[in-house]
This record gives structure tokens, sequence and C-alpha cells, in this order.
């Protein structure tokens, strides 16, 4: 029989599990610490990575705003007999411009184009103004066909196209002006109409403000990142003269809300709504072509 003062022996799973305990608990310990530290890692990278898209979106607006096709400049861009090409210098640029010029004009057209193409693209139907017994003047903005210079922010615009309307103003002293402005022109035609108070501003497809259409599009972008704010509610206001503003009722890009909240803005706004039309085929609808003759004709 074995002595009473023998050691006893103990398991060895006993004995492992009386060791190993301690560092079992440790390790669950550590595990919520390594996940607080990957998640602050995700959250941090995050940051990063918004950050670094606002910069990008600070600093590369214009390729995302302005899409221009550029033209030689040697290339003609009008035929027709009464069509002439004019240059206006300005700081740094010199702007080319369009027009249609009639004999006798009612009045005239000053057009203020989209962001994208150039006047080859733009500048068509002259067919309708001359009809209508209007002159047609437009302008490409910088960096737009064969205008020279880069866009670099909303008041050069602005003050570009006002020394364009500056430079052709003399001839319609005492006949009709109308100021014109096409999607993206229709903040530049609200924000000149303003000044020069023309006997009609009309605004196809226009925003209230790249703002809220920046909102609309892209919620996680901040106002304050965008430095072309365009605040055509800020401008409708100041314009004491008629204002008509057609809008397609399927427009995606900036949707008819955007002309129904500029409405109640302007003191002698009225909408016209062009069933059927999007963005860009509203040109093509009788309706929008109706509207615009019935506009022009109006005393």
């Amino acid at each position: 029989m074995p002595s009473s003062t023998a050691p006893t022996e103990v398991p060895a799973d006993r004995t492992a599990g009386a060791v190993s305990l301690p560092v079992a608990r440790g390790r669950r310990a550590a595990r919520p610490r390594a996940a607080v530290r990957f998640v602050a890692g995700l959250v941090l990278l995050a940051g990063v990575l918004y950050t670094a898209a606002l910069a990008a979106l600070w600093l590369g607006q214009e390729r995302l705003l302005f899409q221009p096709v550029v033209l030689d400049p040697a290339r003609p861009l009008s035929t027709e007999p009464d069509v002439h090409e004019r240059v206006v210098d300005v700081p740094g640029a010199r702007l080319s411009v369009l027009e249609l010029r009639l004999p006798d004009p009612k009045g005239v057209v000053f057009f203020l184009h989209g962001n994208g193409g150039n006047l080859e693209s733009w500048f068509v139907n002259t067919a309708f103004y001359r009809q209508a017994n209007y002159d047609l003047v437009m302008p490409d903005y910088r960096g737009y066909g064969k205008s020279t210079g880069r866009i670099d922010g909303e008041s050069q615009l602005q003050a570009d196209m006002q020394a364009v309307w500056e430079q052709v103003a003399p001839r319609y002293q005492g006949r009709r002006v109308v100021f014109y402005g096409r999607s993206l022109g229709t903040g530049l035609a609200a924000g000149l109409a303003a000044k020069v108070q023309p006997d009609l501003t009309i605004l196809v497809s226009p925003y209230l403000s790249m703002v809220a259409l920046a909102r609309q599009h892209y919620p996680w972008v901040p106002a304050p990142v965008l430095r072309y704010p365009l605040r055509t509610d800020e401008q409708l206001p100041r314009i004491r003269t008629p204002v008509l503003l057609l809008h397609g009722d399927r427009d995606e890009l900036i949707p008819l809300a955007h002309s129904q909240a500029l409405l109640p803005l302007a003191p002698r706004a009225r909408l016209v709504v062009v069933p059927g039309a999007g963005h860009a085929d509203l040109q093509a609808s009788d309706s929008y072509r109706q509207a615009l003759r019935t506009a022009l004709q109006d005393p």
C-alpha cells in the first residue's frame, strides 16, 4: 500500500487549467481593445478619405461643372451671310461671340448657354429668330470653342458676360432686350438681368442655386466647398421686369421643383411647364417653341 506521506499526483489537465486561466482572461480583455482600435482606424481612414474628396472637389470643380469642346481658332463658326463672328477682349482672355444681325430687328436675344459644347452646337435655330425678327447674340465662356483663357471663379464669369453685353448693347438702344439663360446660363442671366433690367428675362431649366442642386445630387458635399454657388434665388427678387420660366416636367438633372420654388421670388414671373420634356430635349417640344414665340411677340 502506498505511504500516507506520498505526494498526491495532480492530473495534467488540472495543472494546465490552473496555469492558463489568467492568460485566457487577458486575451478576452485584449479583444475589445483591439476592436475599438480597429473601428477608430476605420473612422480615421474615412475622415481622411472624405477630407481628400472635399479637397479634390474644391480644386477640381471646373472640370465637373464646365465641359467645353475646344475648336480650332481658324475654323469658321457659321457660313450664313447674316451671322457674324466677334471677339470681345476681357482680362486674361478673348471671348468668341456669334451674332445673327437682321436689317431692322425688333430687338435682341442675349443667349447664355449651358455647360457643355460650344457655339457650334448652341447657335442653332437661326430661322426661328429671323421669323421672330430678333437678333441673336451668344458668347462662349472661357475655354469653350474658340474662346481663350480658363474659368476660375463665378465673379469672373459674371464680369465676362457683362463685358460682352456692354459691347453689343449700344446697337439696341430703343429696341427690345431679352436675356435668355439655359441650364448653367440661367444663374448668369439672372445675375446680369438684376443689373441691367432687360425688357424680358427667359430662364430655361433654371436652378434655385448650384448649392441647392448639389445638395440634391451630392448630399455629402457641404455648401462652403462650392466655389460657384450661382444663387439664382437671390437674383430673381431684384429683377423688376417680366421673367419667364420654362421647365420640362420630366427633367431629372434640374427637376421642375426648382422653377416652382423660383416662381414666387420674382415680382413679375410666370412659369410655363413643358409636358413630356426632359433636360436635353426641351427645345424640341412644340409647347416650348410656342411659349418662346409668344414671349418674344409680347410688347
